[in-house]
């Protein structure tokens, strides 16, 4: 077998953009036609004018401080809908010549709709753009590494549906442990432990006793709370002073690239968690496609019984990878306690876990994907923390909605035809 035999689908090769054949794939020129318009519509014509929308660009300790930009909402919002129209008219011509849509395409067009609508919500008022990117970025963080741990347990065949709990229990170990040295930094030492707990328990009862993947997961999750709820109750409540007030990560900038505008800010003035997040993208993204370990990794999710006449032990690579993997989401609970909020409480992770799973769905079970579509669940998590800080003309409970309306119409509507490994959820019994 070589690699190109075992390239799977969602791979960097695999999901390249390819020539339209047979029927027509409509869906995406009409799906930005209809946003496009609505944009046109409900951001550019039906609203007054005389309104100015004004954006902050930069900050006072920029290397080069950039004024705030202040132009005409309703007709900034008309030109930029109006690009997003001309952009959903490349796709259809694409689709009609039986041609390529490249992925800028939907990209670019989210750019213009989004700053379409910012245009439009914040007609009036000012608000920074530096700040929306950075925080759009910090609250990704979760997510982002929730998938990462998702997509390495299941590109060796195991569904991951207990990275809420990873989460959760990372969130409890970095928090306590944290609180118990007074050093913020070893609290990210003991979030990978705690996740390693819940990923030992999916790996002996998925690859070792072949239970449902699916029905381990959620039981895993709904373990994860109680436990976590009980010693919270019991034990933390009654310490909180010694065992629930854990430091916070302190942001760290980059010398010289911090200072860069808007770039600077938002990239190279974070936490150390931040920065690991960037390393483990690339590391994950290395070490899956470009190494042999990842070679055999792909086969156990694609072939296991091909890899297995090869000699690759099945059972053993899927072990190592759910243990690996839930590690990985385990550091991603550390931002909820060490990383922002400073304490440990109930049930606080809130479903990120299963948004993270969803960025992974997303991001087609690759690193960098899945990094894209955490950011898009961030970057909508920021912008209704801002919307509402603002007082804008939307209900506030539709802000409050917005981060899971984007995730349902994420996956469901960008997704397509785009599989999950062929053996992911299929234990492997040895013949």
């Amino acid at each position: 077998m070589t690699a190109a035999t075992l390239e799977p689908t969602g791979s960097p090769a695999a999901a390249a953009p390819v020539a339209v054949t047979g029927s027509k794939p409509w869906r995406l020129p009409i799906a930005l036609g209809v946003l496009g318009l609505l944009a046109l519509v409900l951001f550019g014509l039906l609203p007054g004018g005389g309104k100015e929308t004004t954006f902050g660009i930069s900050t006072s300790s920029d290397l080069v401080h950039l004024g705030p930009v202040t132009v005409p909402s309703k007709a900034t919002a008309v030109v930029l809908s109006v690009l997003a129209l001309a952009l959903a008219a490349y796709a259809g011509w694409c689709v009609s010549r039986a041609r390529r849509v490249g992925r800028w395409v939907p990209i670019v067009f989210a750019v213009l709709w989004v700053l379409a609508f910012l245009t439009w919500a914040v007609a009036g008022k000012s608000t920074s753009l530096v700040s929306l990117l950075a925080g759009s970025l910090f609250l990704a963080v979760p997510l982002a590494f929730g998938a990462l741990g998702g997509l390495i347990g299941e590109r060796a065949g195991v569904v991951n549906i207990a990275i809420e709990g990873q989460l959760l229990t990372g969130a409890f170990g970095a928090a306590v442990f944290a609180s118990i040295v007074s050093n913020a930094y070893l609290g990210l030492v003991a979030a990978p432990v705690a996740g390693l707990v819940i990923g030992a328990l999916l790996a002996l009862f998925t690859v070792k006793y072949h239970v449902n993947q699916i029905i381990v997961g959620v039981v895993l999750n709904v373990f994860a709370v109680g436990l976590t709820s009980f010693l919270y109750s019991s034990v933390l409540k009654e310490n909180a002073a010694t065992l629930n007030s854990p430091p916070r990560l302190p942001t760290l900038a980059i010398p010289v690239l911090g200072d860069i505008p808007v770039i600077g800010p938002v990239l190279f003035r974070q936490t150390l968690l931040v920065y690991l997040l960037y390393v483990a993208i690339v590391v994950v993204a290395i070490a899956l496609f470009r190494t042999r370990w990842g070679l055999r990794v792909r086969a156990v999710g694609e072939y296991p019984a091909a890899a297995d006449t090869v000699g690759i032990d099945v059972n053993r690579t899927r072990w190592g990878n759910v243990l690996l993997g839930s590690m990985v989401a385990g550091l991603g609970g550390a931002f909820f306690t060490v990383g922002s909020v400073g304490a440990f409480s109930q049930e606080m992770t809130a479903g990120k876990g299963y948004i993270a799973l969803a960025a992974m769905i997303l991001g087609r079970w690759s690193p960098w994907g899945a990094l894209g579509a955490a950011l898009l669940f961030g970057f909508s998590d920021k912008l209704q923390q801002v919307l509402g800080v603002l007082g804008t003309a939307i209900p506030n409970q539709f802000m409050l909605m917005l981060p899971y309306v984007v995730t349902i119409f994420a996956v469901a509507g960008l997704v397509g035809r785009v599989r999950a490994p062929a053996a992911d959820g299929e234990p492997y019994i040895k013949e």
